[in-house]
């Protein structure tokens, strides 16, 4: 499925300074082919960072990960001579995941996370590090990372392995679309693989990478599907003629959340001009799934300005350890790895996008319910010869059930590891995982009733739809004919599907219709 990418010019190099960055930039990045350039005073930063480490390592200090083994063997001291061997095993040892690979935009996205978390200079890596990390994004080489294996603490260790294998010239990687050995893909790339020194193993692997790489893209995807969700609500709405007064600002007024105002200015702004909402006057007013889009949708909008502020913290922090702070003269051991409020966020995001399928299947079972929609069953002529849309339902109410299972929260999961010293870890890259998979469940269930709510405006009149509903039927009108008569359905949701996911939908009403791009 083709999702949306940043709209921003993705010619402009992105600066990698160790903050400043956005959800829109890591998406730039992943979906965009933005290149990237790390700023001078980051350099600076790292060379001070390495520099107090080798101090460390001359003095024979004893350091977590630099001078001692990793998890329950943080008691075993490493000697000098074998410092940079205990990197090299490191990787290979941790890169234990399985699974099918994490998409190329994925690894694309976590490559910029983990060098924009090396920029901030608390990590003892040598500036060579980022600058080859930066060769390999900039150059389109790409660890195949498998998707399954990390508990989210320490990090995401075993797939971030796998990326860092490749930085050493082993592992596999894909490269223009073809899958190979780490080495090759570098060396077609002209780009020399590097031996880690002490503390660099860790400082790759240590990290919430992956977790928030994928959860990146789901947020940036849902806040897409919340604004399509409302155009097909707002177009279900004018085939289903509905009272206007659940969108009047006076009750807004009354229970305050920006989530519920923004939606109810939203639906207004829709179906302005509309000759269908509010023309039947003996309807005092409508069933749940129209009635309270505003309290539902809003309350997903809300949820997703948290997630936005969780995941623009974590993409600018540093969470590998321990860290180095070279100002202070302190090298601390912590847990800025542990992804607790990445999971929560995920699991949240996948709760309040579940909602806008919940809902959206529910008003899809009113079209083709003759019972509750006054028109024809199925939403098409010759009932019983035809089938119409009634297994489109199906697939929708399908859908739901199954996010309904992904929604069982990832992130209140615990299971100990490397012998109790790692005795609560966050699942946060399991809850990313879950809730990309609602977001694309749900972009199916929206694009379902994209493609119900125009046939059943077709039964009312088009040419009554307001301004931006309007703009929506007629974009779908483009791709998918009004069905007389059954055919082949799936290629017809296959459309209706990507008009939704990639965006088109959205665009074509904000053309005509503000959709208040800045409330989320």
């Amino acid at each position: 499925m083709n999702y949306t990418k940043a709209k921003e010019d993705l010619k402009t190099p992105l600066k990698i300074n160790g903050g400043g960055f956005k959800v829109e930039d890591i998406v730039k990045a992943a979906r965009g082919f933005a290149p990237v350039k790390i700023e001078p005073e980051a350099v600076d930063r790292i060379s001070r960072s390495r520099a107090m480490l080798e101090k460390l390592v001359e003095n024979d200090a004893v350091v977590y990960g630099i001078t001692t083994g990793f998890g329950r063997f943080s008691d075993v001291s490493i000697s000098r001579q074998d410092a940079i061997q205990l990197q090299k095993n490191l990787i290979a040892s941790h890169a234990a995941a399985v699974g099918e690979p994490l998409s190329e935009e994925v690894v694309r996205a976590a490559l910029l996370l983990r060098l924009n978390a090396l920029a901030r200079g608390c990590s003892g890596v040598r500036p060579v590090i980022v600058e080859q990390l930066i060769e390999m994004l900039n150059k389109g080489v790409v660890p195949v990372i498998p998707e399954q294996g990390s508990l989210g603490a320490s990090g995401d260790l075993a797939p971030l392995s796998h990326l860092a294998l490749v930085l050493t010239g082993v592992g596999e990687a894909f490269y223009k679309g073809e899958r190979m050995p780490g080495g090759e893909a570098l060396k077609l790339a002209d780009i020399e693989p590097v031996t880690l020194l002490e503390k660099e193993g860790l400082a790759l692997i240590n990290g919430t990478q992956i977790m928030t790489a994928i959860g990146s893209l789901a947020y940036h995807d849902a806040v897409n599907l919340q604004k399509a969700a409302l155009i097909t609500a707002a177009l279900t709405m004018e085939s289903q003629l509905a009272v206007p007064d659940a969108f009047d600002a006076l009750i807004t007024g009354v229970r305050p959340y920006s989530g519920h105002d923004y939606c109810a200015k939203t639906i207004c702004k829709l179906v302005r001009g509309s000759d269908l909402i509010g023309s039947d006057k003996r309807k005092v007013q409508d069933a749940y799934s129209l009635r309270c889009v505003p309290q539902v949708h809003g309350a997903t909008a809300n949820a997703l300005s948290y997630v936005n502020s969780i995941l623009e913290v974590e993409i600018n922090s540093v969470n590998d350890n321990p860290l180095l702070f070279p100002d202070e003269g302190r090298v601390l051991s912590g847990g800025n790895f542990h992804g607790q409020p990445v999971a929560q966020a995920m699991d949240f995001l996948a709760i309040a996008v579940s909602e806008l399928g919940s809902i959206a299947e529910r008003r899809i079972e009113r079209l083709v319910n003759p019972a509750l929609s006054g028109l024809p069953p199925f939403l098409v002529e010759e009932g019983g010869l035809n089938s119409g849309f009634m297994i489109a339902q199906y697939t929708a109410a399908s859908l739901v059930s199954e996010n309904k299972v992904l929604c069982h929260p990832a992130s209140v999961d615990s299971i100990p590891s490397s012998a109790n010293q790692e005795d609560h870890v966050s699942m946060g890259t399991t809850a990313a995982r879950k809730a990309r998979k609602v977001v694309d469940n749900t972009a199916k269930v929206i694009g379902i009733e994209l493609l119900a709510a125009a046939q059943a405006v077709d039964f009312r009149g088009a040419d009554k739809l307001g301004e931006g509903t309007g703009a929506a039927y007629r974009l779908l009108r483009k791709e998918v004919g009004f069905m007389e008569k059954d055919e082949v359905l799936y290629p017809l949701i296959d459309r209706a599907i990507t008009l939704v996911a990639d965006g088109s939908l959205v665009s074509a009403v904000e053309e005509l219709v503000k959709l208040d791009p800045d409330v989320i």
